[in-house]
């Protein structure tokens, strides 16, 4: 019997060096399978274009050439306007969608506000319903007026559901009391929202903040129906797509009229202009990674 536990001991430490070994080996092959595309783009994105058609994709360039790259930044003034547009839209959409975000999840969750729940209904409602595109063209258009007009692009995404219910579900988690014992103090509800609950909902706002940002980044489709070709300066999204939908559109003319042009890197440039638009995403991603993930697991348990 007095062998018996540090046998069990060796056991359970063998099986639990077993345990944490194979998760760190599957972890590691799952990071690896979400990389490797990523690699594979920015490989291709430095071949040229005759090895693509003749090998195919492959993470390490068979023959380097930055011809795409050339092509995409051609016009250096277009593009760097197209970032400032995309960077302004971005971190202003972000700010003001997080704080009215942040705001209506906390309001939407005091037992106090007696409409709460049939205002919650309207807000998951949406998520179900729409009124489709020609509605929404409309009242952009001809009841707001913001055809070429950046605001066009910025409003849509300050309110998203989504985000509303999931802030929702972190401000759940803390106590009421804290808001009790604050208006017992004198506070008023915006002081209780600004120094109480903001600071203490941070992996709350970064991933939601994640989440705004990176749909605000990556936004096309409301460029593409409120922006005119006129404008100076488009976001970066729809310069890009606009680029490759001139190359492919060039190319295809070519094909039609049987001449041949080698000189379209249509598959590198693809890849390029991809690797322009996820590298500033990818930069700033590391600094809100921990709250990231404190977020979610907060969500996933809260909710």
């Amino acid at each position: 019997m007095q062998h018996s536990e540090p046998n069990r001991r060796i056991r359970a430490d063998a099986s639990e060096t077993i345990v944490r070994t194979f998760g760190y080996v599957f972890i590691s092959m799952f990071a690896m399978s979400c990389l490797l595309p990523f690699l594979l783009v920015i490989g291709t994105s430095f071949t040229a274009e005759g090895m693509i058609k003749k090998y195919g994709f492959n993470i390490w360039p068979r023959e380097f050439s930055t011809f795409a790259y050339k092509i995409v930044f051609e016009n250096p003034d277009q593009i760097l306007g197209a970032y400032i547009v995309t960077m302004g839209i971005t971190v202003v959409g972000t700010a003001v969608g997080l704080f009215i975000v942040a705001m209506t999840g906390y309001a939407l969750q005091r037992p106090d506000f007696g409409l709460r729940n049939s205002i919650s209904f309207f807000i998951y409602f949406t998520t179900l319903f729409t009124g489709g595109l020609v509605p929404f063209y409309l009242l952009m258009t001809r009841y707001l007026s913001l055809q070429n007009n950046y605001l066009a692009v910025l409003l849509p995404g300050l309110l998203t559901p989504f985000l509303i219910i999931m802030m929702k579900s972190f401000v759940r988690s803390i106590p009421h009391a804290i808001t009790e014992s604050a208006k017992i103090d004198g506070a008023g509800d915006f002081t209780i929202f600004i120094k109480l609950i903001l600071p203490m909902t941070t992996p709350a706002l970064a991933t939601i903040g994640l989440f705004i940002a990176l749909g605000y980044w990556n936004e096309w489709y409301h460029s593409m129906l409120f922006l005119s070709a006129d404008m100076d300066y488009r976001p970066l999204q729809l310069f890009l797509y606009n680029t490759v939908t001139t190359a492919d559109f060039v190319r295809n003319s070519a094909a039609a009229s049987n001449v041949e042009l080698r000189d379209v890197p249509l598959e590198s440039m693809k890849m390029a202009t991809a690797v322009i638009a996820t590298g500033p995403v990818i930069l700033f991603y590391p600094f809100v990674q921990r709250y990231f993930i404190r977020g979610i697991t907060v969500g996933a348990v809260k909710g």
